[in-house]
C-alpha cells in the first residue's frame, strides 16, 4: 500500500503547489474577491445608509445580481444605469465598474442581507457574495422559514467555522451514513467481484479493496473540487451519452469473464512487470483494483444530497479548493469503508475454495450485468430500461435452470423454482416494455387502459431553459399571490426520473400542489443558460426544490437537495405553507 500513500501525498501537494509549478501554463493573477469588489456601508448625517462598492479595474459588478433582501420594496433605492456587457456567464447584462452607490432613505430600519456577484474581464466569475448591514431601529418580526438556514446551507456554515479536524470527522461520519444509501448499492458488486473472483487470501483482498476505496476517494475528492471551480454543473459533462455507454460497455466486458467466456489479462510483458512487483502475492493486481475504484468514484458514486451540496457551497465560496479535496476524499473514505469491510472481513466466512466460488462468480456476472444497465439509464427511455431488465432476469433464469441440470443436488429444485419466477416475470416486462410501459412492478399497466387520459406529472410543470422565460413566470405568480415551486431538472439526473414517479404522478401530490405555479428548469446542457439559471439561486444541480413564497422570495430552509419520497416531499410543503 505504500504507493497508494505516496500517491495520495503527491495529489494533494501537487494541488497546493500547482501555483508555484514553473513548468505549469501561466494563467492571470486575480484580485480575492473583497479587493476586486471593495464594500462599505456607512450612516450618513442626512440619516441615509450609504452602500458602496469601489470596484477594480478590470472588473465589473452585475446589476441583476444586486440583492437588498429584508428592506420594504418601497423604500429600495433606484439602481443606476448600468453600461451594456456581453460575456459567456450570464449573455447581454447591464453591469457597473469603477463603483457603484446607493442610497437607503433614513426611515428604513432592520437589517437589510446585502447581495452582489462580480466577474473579471480575464474570464473569472466569482461567487455570489452578501453581507448584513444593520440600519438600526426594530427589525420586522418574521415566522417565515426563509429567515433559517436549509441543510445544505447549514454545513457549508459548520465548516467555514470550525477546523478541519472537525470538518474531516464530520464527513467521514456523513460518508459512512451515505455507504447505505440505495446509490452506493451498485458499488458492492464491482468490490465483492474484485476480491472473491480473484480468488485472493483474506489480506491479500484487504489490499485490493483498500486500492479500489482509495482510489475512488480520490477519484471523489477531484471531481468535487472541478464540480466547485466549474460551477457545481460537472454532473452534466460527466453523463454524455457516448462516455456512460462505453463504460457500460466495459462493465459487460468485466462480466464476461465471470462466465468463463474468456480471461481477462493484461498485455504479458505488463503482466510480467506487475508479477514482479508484487512478489509472487496471490490475488487479483493492485493497480487493477485502483483503475476499477477510479471508475466506480467516476461513474456510481453518491446522488445529489445536502451533504455534497453543503460540501460544494463551502468550497464555492471559501475558495479553498485543498482543504475541500480533503473534506471530499474523507467523506468518499466513509462511503468506501463499510464496503471494505463488508468483502473482507465478511469473506472470512466464507466456506473453502471449491466449485462454489465458480457459482459466486456467475452471480457477481450478473450483477456487472445489472450495473452496466443503471450506467445507461439517464440515457435510453424508460420503457427501453424497462425490456432491458427483462432480457437480464430471462438470462438469469436460463442459467437457474441450466444449472440445476448439468449439476443436480440438494438445491435443484430452488433453483428451478426460481429460475422459473424469474423467467415469468423477465417475459412480463418485456412484453410491457414493447408495449411502451415504464412500471417494474406493473409492467402490464399499459395494457388495461386505466392510464389513458391521465395527467402526467411533465404536463403539470412549465419546462423553461431560458433566465427571461423564468423570470416572466415568476413576475406572473407574484402578480398573482401565488406559490412556486421551482424544479431543477436534467435528462441525465436519475433521481430526477425517479422523483417524477414516485412523487409528482401521486394522486396526493398532484391535489396537494393544486394551486401551486410548478416551474421546471431544464439544465440538461451545460450552456450559459444553465449556468445562469442554476448560479440565479445557487444550486450545485439537480435534482434539487425550491419554494417560493407569493412575495416572490424563497423560503431557503424549506429548498429540498437530493431524491426524496412522497411523504417527505408532502410534510416539507405542508411545514413551508403553514409557517408563513
Amino acid at each position: 500500500m505504500r504507493w497508494l500513500l505516496t500517491f495520495v501525498f503527491v495529489l494533494f501537494a501537487g494541488l497546493a503547489q500547482a501555483g508555484n509549478d514553473p513548468f505549469a501554463v501561466k494563467k492571470p493573477e486575480f484580485l480575492p474577491v473583497d479587493k476586486a469588489f471593495a464594500f462599505s456601508a456607512e450612516t450618513l448625517p442626512s440619516g441615509d445608509t450609504r452602500l458602496y462598492w469601489q470596484i477594480a479595474d478590470g472588473y465589473y459588478l452585475y446589476q441583476k445580481r444586486l440583492k437588498l433582501d429584508g428592506l420594504d420594496p418601497a423604500q429600495r433605492p433606484a439602481l443606476p444605469e448600468g453600461e451594456h456587457h456581453s460575456d459567456e456567464f450570464f449573455g447581454d447584462q447591464q453591469v457597473h465598474r469603477s463603483e457603484l452607490e446607493l442610497l437607503i432613505p433614513a426611515g428604513a430600519t432592520g437589517k437589510v442581507n446585502v447581495g452582489w456577484q462580480g466577474c473579471a474581464d480575464a474570464g473569472l466569475c466569482y461567487p455570489p457574495q452578501s453581507k448584513i448591514v444593520d440600519l438600526g431601529g426594530k427589525a420586522p418580526v418574521s415566522t417565515a422559514p426563509g429567515q433559517a438556514q436549509a441543510q445544505d446551507q447549514s454545513l457549508a456554515a459548520s465548516l467555514q467555522h470550525s477546523a478541519l479536524g472537525w470538518s474531516l470527522l464530520l464527513f467521514f461520519s456523513i460518508g459512512l451514513l451515505l455507504a447505505f444509501t440505495p446509490c452506493m448499492l451498485p458499488m458492492l458488486p464491482i468490490l465483492a467481484g474484485l476480491v472473491v473472483g480473484s480468488g485472493a487470501s483474506p489480506r491479500r483482498g484487504f489490499a485490493l479493496a483498500g486500492s479500489y476505496v482509495i482510489c475512488m476517494a480520490l477519484v471523489y475528492a477531484a471531481l468535487g473540487m472541478l464540480a466547485a471551480l466549474l460551477g457545481g454543473n460537472l454532473q452534466a459533462l460527466l453523463q454524455q451519452p457516448w462516455l456512460l455507454g462505453s463504460f457500460a460497455a466495459l462493465f459487460v466486458l468485466l462480466a464476461l469473464p465471470m462466465f468463463g467466456f474468456f480471461e481477462l489479462q493484461l498485455p504479458a510483458a505488463l503482466r510480467d512487470r506487475l508479477e514482479n512487483a508484487g512478489s509472487g502475492r496471490r490475488g487479483g493486481s493492485l493497480v487493477g483494483a485502483g483503475v476499477l475504484g477510479a471508475l466506480s468514484g467516476l461513474l456510481v458514486g453518491p446522488c445529489m444530497t445536502a451533504p455534497l451540496a453543503g460540501a460544494l457551497l463551502y468550497i464555492a465560496k471559501t475558495g479553498k479548493i485543498v482543504e475541500g479535496g480533503l473534506i471530499l476524499f474523507t467523506m468518499g473514505i466513509g462511503m468506501g469503508l463499510p464496503l471494505l469491510l463488508l468483502v473482507t472481513v465478511g469473506n472470512r466466512f466464507l466456506p473453502k475454495p471449491g466449485s462454489w466460488m465458480d457459482r459466486v462468480k456467475a452471480v457477481f456476472g450478473f450483477l456487472f450485468l445489472g450495473t452496466a444497465i443503471l450506467m445507461i439509464r439517464p440515457v435510453v427511455s424508460e420503457s427501453l430500461w424497462l425490456g432491458l431488465w427483462g432480457a437480464l432476469l430471462l438470462i438469469i433464469a436460463c442459467s437457474c435452470i441450466w444449472q440445476q441440470t448439468r449439476q443436480p443436488g440438494p438445491t435443484a429444485l430452488l433453483s428451478t423454482c426460481i429460475g422459473v419466477l424469474l423467467g415469468l416475470w423477465g417475459s412480463l416486462m418485456v412484453v410491457g416494455a414493447a408495449g411502451g410501459s415504464t412500471e417494474l412492478w406493473r409492467p402490464l399497466h399499459v395494457y388495461t387502459g386505466a392510464a389513458n387520459g391521465a395527467i402526467t406529472p411533465h404536463d403539470a410543470f412549465v419546462t423553461l431553459n431560458d433566465p427571461a422565460a423564468l423570470q416572466r413566470e415568476l413576475d406572473t405568480a407574484k402578480a398573482r399571490g401565488q406559490w412556486v415551486l421551482v424544479d431543477y431538472y436534467a435528462d441525465w439526473c436519475v433521481s430526477c426520473k425517479i422523483m417524477e414517479k414516485q412523487v409528482f404522478a401521486q394522486a396526493e401530490v398532484q391535489t396537494a400542489l393544486g394551486d401551486v405555479r410548478l416551474l421546471r428548469l431544464d439544465v440538461t446542457n451545460d450552456n450559459a443558460a444553465s449556468r445562469e439559471l442554476l448560479a440565479r439561486y445557487e444550486v450545485p444541480g439537480p435534482p434539487t426544490l425550491l419554494w417560493l413564497a407569493p412575495d416572490g422570495e424563497e423560503r431557503r430552509a424549506s429548498r429540498i437537495t437530493g431524491e426524496v419520497d412522497a411523504k417527505a416531499f408532502l410534510q416539507n410543503w405542508n411545514s413551508t405553507r403553514d409557517a408563513r
